[in-house]
């Protein structure tokens, strides 16, 4: 366990991934997922809720900026709408499954079943942006997943008590974010067809 004042240090780093990715996508060089995006948010923000009724204690912070980035990202998509990930049916698919999961989540009485639910919902938002990386790496910017990546990390590390409530969320997105930085940097999809060319020019609106 490390002091839990790093998790001042986890969320200033989602700030600086943040800015990086709100950046490209106003400069047009990342095409971000609205679905993906869109239900973070809103995960985010009901999931930092639920942290402060159950006294996660200052590792919640960690969760409000996982829930405020997204809302940010999407707003700022609107301003360059030229170059957006189009929505397709696997989106639309991925996108309905993480909101049932969340009224699941909200009408559920059993605590353990409900925090299950709320982390499948979030894994399966973060789907079609796990897709689009391996279709189109160039569209999508690395350093904000790689950020989010050590935030997740050093927020688990200043736990005192390793619990579920405060564990398994940002252990979920821990694991994504690394997959898809991942699939960013080494354009594992292009390569594996046996191209270095994406799908991008296809895919933006």
């Amino acid at each position: 366990m490390i002091d839990p004042r790093f998790v001042y240090l986890a969320a200033l780093l989602s700030v600086v991934g943040a800015w990086s990715y709100i950046r490209d996508t106003l400069r047009g060089v990342t095409s971000p997922n609205r679905v993906t995006w869109s239900l973070w948010g809103v995960e985010g923000v009901l999931a930092f809720a639920v942290e402060v009724q159950q006294h996660v204690g200052m590792a919640s912070l960690m969760t409000l900026m996982l829930g405020l980035v997204p809302c940010v990202v999407v707003f700022v998509s609107f301003r360059n709408p030229r170059r957006v990930w189009r929505i397709g049916a696997f989106d639309v698919f991925c996108g309905a499954i993480s909101l049932a999961g969340l009224v699941f989540w909200g009408f559920v009485d059993q605590p353990t079943a409900a925090l299950v639910s709320f982390v499948v919902a979030d894994q399966v938002a973060a789907l079609p942006t796990i897709r689009k990386s391996w279709l189109a790496p160039s569209t999508e910017s690395p350093r904000v997943f790689f950020m989010g990546f050590m935030n997740c990390a050093i927020t688990l590390l200043t736990l005192k008590t390793m619990t579920t409530a405060g564990v398994l969320f940002p252990g979920a997105i821990l694991v994504a974010d690394l997959v898809i930085g991942l699939l960013i940097v080494s354009r594992a999809g292009p390569r594996y067809r046996g191209d270095d060319v994406d799908t991008s020019t296809a895919r933006i609106a």
